[in-house]
């Protein structure tokens, strides 16, 4: 994926000017930035569910608004935060939904398409919740079965928003290097938003930072060599520790 001095935003109104980057296969990135600078608004764009305001966004060398739906859900998938449609499903239908883009008119499953599923499922380790209803999960249970769907649908890019929310710190953890092992072991490019800096420090290979202005992207350890972080938030508030890679609360 490579993007292009991109503005994005609603109507006429840019939210966030001039943000270039590019990812390849196997990498994790994540995309972090105070409140409203907007991460989301970059996501949904980048996934073609909302049109850009100039600048160049490709996949594979191709522009994504040339591309037409069908193309784009063999070669993106989403997990976004909107709740599921139908917690009345079970894990296994859920996950299903995924090869969506891949079945015939009346929806029937291959083998090709089951095998997909069983394998997302074995994959996030959800294989014995496969018959469980959605509404008798866990949120850290549910994410990770959206993650699944999105796996099943054999994306060669999966964009996800902010998929730590309301999860405790065990589970942010196990998630995020969840997406990582994916990134690595099956090549795909996964991109997400996050609010867990620190956390995004150790674990991703790369790191975007919307600021509205320069909106810095490389690698973390880049990123702190170039201290991109100590001024995402106001210094009489939050300090940023480049030995540690953490932020401190200034007393």
């Amino acid at each position: 994926m490579e993007v292009k001095g991109l503005n994005i935003g609603y109507g006429k109104k840019i939210v966030c000017p001039n943000i270039s980057f590019s990812v390849d296969k196997g990498e994790c990135t994540a995309i972090v930035g105070i409140n409203g600078v907007g991460k989301s608004t970059l996501l949904r764009t980048v996934g073609n569910l909302q049109s850009s305001l100039g600048g160049i966004l490709h996949i594979d060398g191709k522009s994504v608004r040339e591309m037409k739906p069908h193309q784009l859900a063999k070669k993106i998938s989403l997990v976004l935060t909107e709740p599921v449609a139908s917690k009345n499903m079970t894990v296994q239908e859920l996950v299903a939904l995924g090869r969506q883009p891949y079945t015939n008119w009346i929806g029937s499953l291959s083998t090709v398409d089951k095998k997909k599923i069983v394998d997302a499922i074995e994959v996030l380790e959800l294989k014995e919740l496969k018959n469980y209803k959605c509404f008798e999960l866990s949120d850290g249970q549910l994410q990770r079965v959206m993650v699944a769907r999105a796996l099943a649908q054999d994306t060669d890019i999966i964009l996800l928003d902010e998929p730590t929310t309301h999860l405790d710190l065990f589970h942010k953890v196990q998630i995020l290097k969840l997406l990582k092992s994916i990134a690595h072991q099956t090549k795909k490019t996964i991109l997400f938003t996050s609010h867990e800096i620190e956390m995004a420090i150790q674990i991703c290979d790369k790191i975007l930072i919307l600021d509205g202005v320069e909106n810095p992207f490389d690698e973390p350890c880049k990123l702190i060599e170039n201290k991109s972080f100590e001024s995402l938030f106001p210094s009489e508030t939050v300090q940023f520790d480049g030995t540690t890679g953490t932020f401190r609360i200034q007393k």
